[in-house]
Protein backbone atom coordinates (compact mmCIF):
# COMPACT_ATOMS: atom_id res chain seq x y z
CA UNK A 1 0.00 0.00 0.00
CA UNK A 2 2.68 2.40 0.83
CA UNK A 3 4.48 1.85 -2.65
CA UNK A 4 1.19 2.96 -4.50
CA UNK A 5 0.62 6.07 -2.52
CA UNK A 6 4.24 6.68 -3.23
CA UNK A 7 3.79 6.38 -6.80
CA UNK A 8 0.85 8.34 -6.67
CA UNK A 9 2.65 10.96 -5.27
CA UNK A 10 5.92 11.15 -7.52
CA UNK A 11 3.89 10.59 -10.98
CA UNK A 12 2.92 14.03 -10.60
CA UNK A 13 5.79 16.05 -10.00
CA UNK A 14 7.47 18.07 -11.34
CA UNK A 15 8.10 16.76 -13.26
CA UNK A 16 27.49 15.86 -36.29
CA UNK A 17 25.02 16.75 -39.17
CA UNK A 18 21.81 14.83 -39.36
CA UNK A 19 18.62 15.45 -41.56
CA UNK A 20 14.93 15.83 -39.62
CA UNK A 21 13.64 12.63 -38.88
CA UNK A 22 9.92 12.37 -38.34
CA UNK A 23 9.40 10.69 -34.59
CA UNK A 24 5.84 10.47 -34.02
CA UNK A 25 4.17 6.80 -33.86
CA UNK A 26 0.72 5.37 -34.37
CA UNK A 27 -0.80 6.17 -31.37
CA UNK A 28 -2.59 2.90 -29.62
CA UNK A 29 -6.43 3.44 -31.73
CA UNK A 30 -8.69 1.77 -28.82
CA UNK A 31 -6.67 3.81 -25.87
CA UNK A 32 -6.67 6.76 -28.36
CA UNK A 33 -10.71 6.44 -28.39
CA UNK A 34 -10.91 5.65 -24.50
CA UNK A 35 -9.11 8.38 -23.84
CA UNK A 36 -10.78 11.33 -26.35
CA UNK A 37 -14.36 9.57 -24.76
CA UNK A 38 -13.66 9.64 -21.26
CA UNK A 39 -12.55 13.14 -21.30
CA UNK A 40 -15.35 14.32 -23.35
CA UNK A 41 -18.26 12.65 -21.26
CA UNK A 42 -16.51 14.71 -18.43
CA UNK A 43 -19.06 17.14 -17.07
CA UNK A 44 -17.14 19.38 -15.68
CA UNK A 45 -14.43 20.72 -18.61
CA UNK A 46 -14.78 20.76 -22.40
CA UNK A 47 -12.38 17.95 -24.26
CA UNK A 48 -9.03 19.55 -25.56
CA UNK A 49 -7.82 17.40 -28.77
CA UNK A 50 -4.42 18.33 -27.26
CA UNK A 51 -4.75 15.15 -24.90
CA UNK A 52 -4.64 12.83 -27.95
CA UNK A 53 -1.29 14.85 -29.38
CA UNK A 54 2.42 14.45 -29.35
CA UNK A 55 4.56 17.02 -29.34
CA UNK A 56 5.25 17.77 -32.82
CA UNK A 57 1.02 17.23 -33.52
CA UNK A 58 0.54 20.45 -30.84
CA UNK A 59 3.30 22.50 -32.58
CA UNK A 60 1.62 22.07 -35.26
CA UNK A 61 -2.02 22.11 -34.55
CA UNK A 62 -0.26 25.85 -32.94
CA UNK A 63 0.65 26.91 -36.65
CA UNK A 64 4.10 26.41 -35.78
CA UNK A 65 6.76 24.67 -38.36
CA UNK A 66 8.20 21.57 -36.12
CA UNK A 67 10.95 19.05 -36.64
CA UNK A 68 12.52 16.52 -35.32
CA UNK A 69 15.97 15.24 -34.60
CA UNK A 70 17.97 12.04 -32.87
CA UNK A 71 21.50 12.19 -31.98
CA UNK A 72 23.93 10.07 -29.93
CA UNK A 73 25.25 9.88 -26.05
CA UNK A 74 28.90 9.01 -26.06
CA UNK A 75 27.48 6.05 -24.59
CA UNK A 76 25.37 4.75 -26.97
CA UNK A 77 21.66 6.58 -25.64
CA UNK A 78 19.32 8.09 -28.72
CA UNK A 79 17.73 11.12 -27.83
CA UNK A 80 14.69 12.83 -29.69
CA UNK A 81 15.29 17.20 -30.26
CA UNK A 82 11.74 19.09 -31.26
CA UNK A 83 12.30 22.25 -32.88
CA UNK A 84 10.65 25.34 -34.12
CA UNK A 85 13.04 26.32 -36.03
CA UNK A 86 13.65 30.50 -36.78
CA UNK A 87 14.44 32.09 -39.36
CA UNK A 88 18.41 32.01 -41.20
CA UNK A 89 20.55 33.32 -38.25
CA UNK A 90 17.77 33.25 -35.63
CA UNK A 91 19.57 32.88 -32.29
CA UNK A 92 19.14 28.91 -31.17
CA UNK A 93 17.66 28.35 -27.51
CA UNK A 94 17.22 25.52 -25.75
CA UNK A 95 14.83 24.45 -23.44
CA UNK A 96 15.07 21.22 -21.06
CA UNK A 97 12.59 19.66 -19.04
CA UNK A 98 12.81 18.33 -15.64
CA UNK A 99 12.16 15.12 -13.67
CA UNK A 100 9.16 13.06 -15.46
CA UNK A 101 8.69 15.20 -18.10
CA UNK A 102 9.12 15.44 -21.68
CA UNK A 103 9.63 18.57 -24.29
CA UNK A 104 5.62 18.72 -23.70
CA UNK A 105 5.38 20.33 -21.29
CA UNK A 106 7.03 23.55 -22.36
CA UNK A 107 4.02 23.72 -24.86
CA UNK A 108 0.51 22.80 -22.51
CA UNK A 109 -0.50 26.47 -22.09
CA UNK A 110 -1.14 26.96 -25.31
CA UNK A 111 -0.56 29.38 -27.99
CA UNK A 112 0.43 32.77 -26.55
CA UNK A 113 0.90 31.42 -23.18
CA UNK A 114 3.81 28.48 -23.42
CA UNK A 115 7.17 29.71 -23.23
CA UNK A 116 8.32 27.75 -26.36
CA UNK A 117 5.67 30.05 -28.32
CA UNK A 118 6.55 32.89 -26.75
CA UNK A 119 10.28 32.54 -28.04
CA UNK A 120 9.15 31.14 -31.13
CA UNK A 121 7.03 34.57 -31.50
CA UNK A 122 10.29 36.16 -30.81
CA UNK A 123 12.12 35.19 -33.62
CA UNK A 124 14.24 32.77 -31.91
CA UNK A 125 15.07 28.98 -32.77
CA UNK A 126 13.34 27.16 -30.58
CA UNK A 127 15.00 23.59 -29.10
CA UNK A 128 13.12 21.59 -26.99
CA UNK A 129 14.97 18.38 -25.84
CA UNK A 130 14.30 14.99 -23.94
CA UNK A 131 15.84 12.91 -21.28
CA UNK A 132 17.38 9.93 -21.66
CA UNK A 133 14.78 7.67 -20.20
CA UNK A 134 11.55 9.67 -21.21
CA UNK A 135 8.53 8.90 -23.90
CA UNK A 136 10.70 10.59 -26.35
CA UNK A 137 13.95 8.87 -25.85
CA UNK A 138 13.87 4.95 -24.90
CA UNK A 139 16.16 3.86 -27.55
CA UNK A 140 19.97 2.73 -27.47
CA UNK A 141 22.02 1.61 -29.77
CA UNK A 142 22.29 -1.65 -28.67
CA UNK A 143 20.65 -2.13 -24.96
CA UNK A 144 16.70 -2.21 -24.98
CA UNK A 145 14.25 -0.80 -22.13
CA UNK A 146 14.11 -4.12 -20.92
CA UNK A 147 16.86 -4.83 -19.85
CA UNK A 148 18.44 -3.55 -16.53
CA UNK A 149 21.71 -2.09 -17.81
CA UNK A 150 19.31 0.44 -20.07
CA UNK A 151 17.69 2.01 -16.63
CA UNK A 152 21.46 2.14 -14.90
CA UNK A 153 21.50 5.76 -15.43
CA UNK A 154 21.08 8.90 -13.33
CA UNK A 155 20.86 12.74 -13.84
CA UNK A 156 24.93 12.53 -13.49
CA UNK A 157 24.56 10.87 -16.62
CA UNK A 158 21.82 13.16 -18.57
CA UNK A 159 24.68 15.86 -17.35
CA UNK A 160 28.12 14.57 -18.34
CA UNK A 161 26.32 12.59 -21.81
CA UNK A 162 23.03 13.86 -22.90
CA UNK A 163 23.46 17.58 -22.52
CA UNK A 164 26.40 17.52 -24.48
CA UNK A 165 25.00 15.57 -27.03
CA UNK A 166 22.40 17.73 -27.48
CA UNK A 167 24.12 21.38 -27.05
CA UNK A 168 26.88 19.83 -29.75
CA UNK A 169 24.17 18.63 -32.15
CA UNK A 170 22.37 22.33 -32.03
CA UNK A 171 25.38 24.14 -32.36
CA UNK A 172 26.46 22.25 -35.35
CA UNK A 173 23.68 22.47 -36.85
CA UNK A 174 22.61 26.13 -36.54
CA UNK A 175 26.92 27.00 -36.85
CA UNK A 176 26.91 29.33 -34.09
CA UNK A 177 26.37 29.10 -29.80
CA UNK A 178 23.73 28.36 -27.73
CA UNK A 179 22.47 31.93 -27.11
CA UNK A 180 20.85 30.41 -23.80
CA UNK A 181 19.80 27.45 -22.05
CA UNK A 182 16.42 27.44 -20.23
CA UNK A 183 16.16 24.53 -17.85
CA UNK A 184 13.45 23.73 -14.89
CA UNK A 185 14.22 21.66 -11.94
CA UNK A 186 15.94 18.40 -13.01
CA UNK A 187 17.12 20.64 -16.24
CA UNK A 188 18.76 22.78 -14.24
CA UNK A 189 20.45 19.89 -12.29
CA UNK A 190 21.96 18.34 -15.53
CA UNK A 191 23.40 21.60 -16.46
CA UNK A 192 25.05 22.55 -13.07
CA UNK A 193 26.79 18.86 -14.05
CA UNK A 194 27.71 19.35 -17.13
CA UNK A 195 29.02 22.74 -16.58
CA UNK A 196 30.79 21.77 -14.04
CA UNK A 197 32.47 18.56 -15.39
CA UNK A 198 32.45 19.48 -19.20
CA UNK A 199 33.59 22.73 -19.05
CA UNK A 200 34.51 22.66 -22.96
CA UNK A 201 30.41 22.06 -23.60
CA UNK A 202 30.04 24.70 -21.21
CA UNK A 203 31.81 26.93 -23.58
CA UNK A 204 29.34 26.68 -26.21
CA UNK A 205 26.33 28.27 -24.05
CA UNK A 206 26.11 31.96 -23.20
CA UNK A 207 23.45 32.20 -20.83
CA UNK A 208 21.69 29.72 -18.98
CA UNK A 209 18.22 30.39 -17.05
CA UNK A 210 17.07 28.30 -13.68
CA UNK A 211 13.42 28.34 -13.29
CA UNK A 212 13.44 26.49 -9.63
CA UNK A 213 16.94 25.18 -9.83
CA UNK A 214 17.26 21.88 -7.75
CA UNK A 215 21.12 21.23 -6.25
CA UNK A 216 21.14 21.61 -2.90
CA UNK A 217 17.65 19.99 -1.33
CA UNK A 218 18.34 18.61 2.36
CA UNK A 219 15.86 21.96 3.57
CA UNK A 220 12.97 20.52 0.89
CA UNK A 221 9.64 20.56 2.60
CA UNK A 222 7.38 18.62 0.32
CA UNK A 223 5.62 15.43 1.76
CA UNK A 224 7.81 13.19 -0.34
CA UNK A 225 10.42 13.53 2.18
CA UNK A 226 8.35 11.60 4.57
CA UNK A 227 8.37 8.67 2.01
CA UNK A 228 12.23 8.25 1.77
CA UNK A 229 12.75 6.18 4.60
CA UNK A 230 10.77 3.57 2.33
CA UNK A 231 12.98 4.02 -0.38
CA UNK A 232 15.36 1.23 -0.10
CA UNK A 233 12.79 -1.47 -0.27
CA UNK A 234 10.68 0.48 -2.81
CA UNK A 235 13.38 0.27 -5.15
CA UNK A 236 13.51 -3.21 -4.56
CA UNK A 237 10.12 -3.63 -5.88
CA UNK A 238 10.40 -1.32 -9.05
CA UNK A 239 13.35 -3.13 -9.83
CA UNK A 240 11.51 -6.67 -9.46
CA UNK A 241 8.26 -5.65 -11.56
CA UNK A 242 9.42 -2.44 -13.33
CA UNK A 243 13.08 -3.43 -14.46
CA UNK A 244 14.35 -0.13 -12.76
CA UNK A 245 11.87 2.01 -14.80
CA UNK A 246 10.32 4.35 -13.00
CA UNK A 247 6.39 5.32 -14.07
CA UNK A 248 6.29 5.70 -17.82
CA UNK A 249 4.14 6.91 -19.97
CA UNK A 250 1.42 3.91 -20.55
CA UNK A 251 -1.78 2.89 -22.04
CA UNK A 252 -2.90 1.54 -18.59
CA UNK A 253 -1.36 4.48 -16.77
CA UNK A 254 -3.42 6.65 -19.18
CA UNK A 255 -6.75 4.60 -18.75
CA UNK A 256 -6.31 4.65 -15.11
CA UNK A 257 -5.50 8.74 -14.48
CA UNK A 258 -8.39 9.98 -16.58
CA UNK A 259 -10.70 7.36 -14.67
CA UNK A 260 -8.95 8.48 -11.39
CA UNK A 261 -8.67 12.22 -12.00
CA UNK A 262 -11.46 13.01 -14.54
CA UNK A 263 -14.40 14.22 -12.01
CA UNK A 264 -15.07 17.12 -10.08
CA UNK A 265 -11.64 18.87 -11.00
CA UNK A 266 -11.32 21.29 -8.77
CA UNK A 267 -12.18 19.09 -5.68
CA UNK A 268 -9.75 16.60 -7.16
CA UNK A 269 -7.30 14.09 -5.20
CA UNK A 270 -4.72 14.21 -8.47
CA UNK A 271 -4.47 18.12 -7.84
CA UNK A 272 -4.17 17.48 -4.62
CA UNK A 273 -1.66 15.01 -4.63
CA UNK A 274 0.15 17.79 -6.79
CA UNK A 275 -0.17 20.52 -4.26
CA UNK A 276 1.14 18.05 -1.35
CA UNK A 277 4.51 17.50 -3.54
CA UNK A 278 5.02 20.90 -5.06
CA UNK A 279 3.25 23.45 -2.96
CA UNK A 280 -0.40 24.43 -2.89
CA UNK A 281 -1.01 27.04 -5.55
CA UNK A 282 -5.00 26.47 -6.18
CA UNK A 283 -5.50 29.65 -8.03
CA UNK A 284 -2.68 29.22 -10.41
CA UNK A 285 -3.58 25.63 -11.21
CA UNK A 286 -5.16 25.81 -14.86
CA UNK A 287 -7.95 22.89 -14.19
CA UNK A 288 -8.95 22.17 -17.57
CA UNK A 289 -4.98 20.74 -18.49
CA UNK A 290 -5.05 18.18 -16.49
CA UNK A 291 -6.31 15.59 -19.01
CA UNK A 292 -3.17 17.43 -21.23
CA UNK A 293 -0.60 16.87 -18.54
CA UNK A 294 -1.60 13.26 -17.40
CA UNK A 295 -1.81 12.34 -21.02
CA UNK A 296 2.15 12.91 -21.26
CA UNK A 297 2.97 12.89 -17.92
CA UNK A 298 4.54 10.80 -15.80
CA UNK A 299 6.81 10.19 -19.22
CA UNK A 300 9.35 7.80 -17.27
CA UNK A 301 12.66 7.61 -16.14
CA UNK A 302 15.48 5.19 -14.32
CA UNK A 303 14.91 4.59 -10.43
CA UNK A 304 18.83 5.89 -10.00
CA UNK A 305 17.28 9.09 -10.87
CA UNK A 306 15.15 9.09 -8.01
CA UNK A 307 17.91 7.67 -5.79
CA UNK A 308 20.60 10.25 -6.77
CA UNK A 309 18.16 12.55 -5.73
CA UNK A 310 17.49 10.87 -2.31
CA UNK A 311 20.91 10.48 -1.79
CA UNK A 312 21.63 14.77 -2.26
CA UNK A 313 18.58 15.14 0.30
CA UNK A 314 20.31 12.70 2.67
CA UNK A 315 23.68 14.05 2.38
CA UNK A 316 22.92 17.35 2.26
CA UNK A 317 25.43 17.87 0.00
CA UNK A 318 25.30 18.34 -4.29
CA UNK A 319 28.05 15.61 -5.68
CA UNK A 320 27.89 11.89 -7.36
CA UNK A 321 25.80 8.63 -7.00
CA UNK A 322 27.01 7.23 -3.76
CA UNK A 323 27.60 3.06 -4.94
CA UNK A 324 28.83 2.55 -1.07
CA UNK A 325 31.88 2.87 0.49
CA UNK A 326 33.92 -0.53 -1.22
CA UNK A 327 32.57 0.35 -4.82
CA UNK A 328 33.19 4.21 -4.38
CA UNK A 329 36.54 2.98 -3.31
CA UNK A 330 36.99 1.69 -6.92
CA UNK A 331 35.13 4.28 -8.62
CA UNK A 332 36.20 7.65 -7.41
CA UNK A 333 39.31 6.30 -5.34
CA UNK A 334 37.52 7.69 -2.09
CA UNK A 335 35.33 6.31 0.12
CA UNK A 336 32.70 9.07 -0.17
CA UNK A 337 31.71 10.48 -3.45
CA UNK A 338 33.25 13.68 -5.06
CA UNK A 339 30.63 17.00 -4.77
CA UNK A 340 30.24 18.32 -7.96
CA UNK A 341 32.42 21.45 -8.23
CA UNK A 342 30.08 24.25 -8.87
CA UNK A 343 32.69 27.06 -8.86
CA UNK A 344 34.20 25.67 -11.84
CA UNK A 345 31.16 27.16 -13.76
CA UNK A 346 31.69 30.59 -15.46
CA UNK A 347 28.57 30.51 -17.56
CA UNK A 348 26.77 33.48 -16.51
CA UNK A 349 23.48 32.07 -14.29
CA UNK A 350 19.52 34.10 -14.06
CA UNK A 351 18.11 31.92 -10.59
CA UNK A 352 13.86 32.28 -10.67
CA UNK A 353 12.26 30.51 -7.46
CA UNK A 354 8.73 30.56 -6.16
CA UNK A 355 8.32 31.04 -2.28
CA UNK A 356 5.34 28.27 -2.31
CA UNK A 357 8.25 26.01 -3.75
CA UNK A 358 7.87 23.05 -1.40
CA UNK A 359 11.02 21.26 -3.79
CA UNK A 360 13.10 24.15 -3.64
CA UNK A 361 13.37 25.70 -0.19
CA UNK A 362 14.99 29.37 0.50
CA UNK A 363 17.91 28.14 2.64
CA UNK A 364 18.70 25.44 -0.02
CA UNK A 365 18.48 28.43 -3.07
CA UNK A 366 20.63 30.77 -0.71
CA UNK A 367 23.45 28.21 -0.74
CA UNK A 368 23.30 27.61 -3.93
CA UNK A 369 23.49 31.23 -5.10
CA UNK A 370 26.84 31.24 -3.01
CA UNK A 371 28.25 28.38 -4.51
CA UNK A 372 27.88 29.29 -8.43
CA UNK A 373 30.56 32.03 -9.22
CA UNK A 374 28.57 34.12 -12.01
CA UNK A 375 25.12 34.80 -11.14
CA UNK A 376 23.47 37.57 -13.65
CA UNK A 377 19.43 37.67 -12.04
CA UNK A 378 17.99 36.25 -8.81
CA UNK A 379 14.13 36.79 -9.12
CA UNK A 380 11.34 35.86 -6.44
CA UNK A 381 8.24 35.32 -8.60
CA UNK A 382 5.70 38.31 -7.40
CA UNK A 383 2.87 35.33 -6.08
CA UNK A 384 3.53 33.93 -2.97
CA UNK A 385 2.47 30.44 -3.54
CA UNK A 386 4.26 30.20 -6.45
CA UNK A 387 4.98 26.49 -6.62
CA UNK A 388 7.48 24.26 -8.78
CA UNK A 389 5.54 23.14 -11.47
CA UNK A 390 3.86 26.90 -11.60
CA UNK A 391 7.22 27.72 -13.68
CA UNK A 392 5.34 25.01 -16.45
CA UNK A 393 1.14 25.26 -15.74
CA UNK A 394 0.39 28.29 -14.27
CA UNK A 395 -2.51 31.08 -15.67
CA UNK A 396 -0.49 33.59 -15.06
CA UNK A 397 3.22 32.36 -15.99
CA UNK A 398 3.59 34.34 -18.89
CA UNK A 399 4.09 37.71 -16.94
CA UNK A 400 5.16 36.66 -13.23
CA UNK A 401 7.57 34.41 -15.00
CA UNK A 402 8.21 34.58 -18.64
CA UNK A 403 8.21 38.38 -19.42
CA UNK A 404 11.27 38.14 -16.87
CA UNK A 405 12.59 35.12 -18.58
CA UNK A 406 12.59 37.09 -22.60
CA UNK A 407 14.22 40.02 -21.51
CA UNK A 408 16.69 38.13 -20.00
CA UNK A 409 17.13 36.07 -23.41
CA UNK A 410 17.42 39.41 -24.83
CA UNK A 411 19.40 40.85 -23.22
CA UNK A 412 23.35 41.38 -24.39
CA UNK A 413 25.28 41.56 -21.06
CA UNK A 414 24.33 40.68 -18.05
CA UNK A 415 25.85 41.60 -14.80
CA UNK A 416 26.59 39.96 -11.57
CA UNK A 417 23.82 40.56 -8.93
CA UNK A 418 23.70 41.25 -5.28
CA UNK A 419 21.74 39.12 -3.12
CA UNK A 420 18.43 41.46 -1.39
CA UNK A 421 17.21 39.77 1.85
Amino acid sequence: MKFIVLVCLLSFCSFLDATPVNMTSEPNVFMKRISQTSWEQSNDIQFDSDVTLDTLEMIRKADYPAEAYVTITEDGYILTLHRIPGGNGSLPVLLQHGLLCTSADWLFLGKDKALAYLLADQGYDVWLSNYRGNTYSRKHISLSPSELKFWNFSFHEMGIYDLPAMITFITNMTSQPLHTYIGHSMGTTGFYIMASERPEIAQMVQKMISLSPVAFTNHMESKIKYLIPLWTELKMIIRYFFHDEFLPQSDILKFLSKYLCEQNLEENICVDIIFLICGYDREQFNYTLLPVILNHDPAGTSSKTLMHYVQIYQSGKFRQYDYGREKNQLIYNSAEPPDYNLSNITVPIALLYGRGDLIVNIVDLKRLYRALPNVVDMYEVPWPKFNHVDFMWAKDAPKLVYERVLKLVKKKKLNNVIWRE
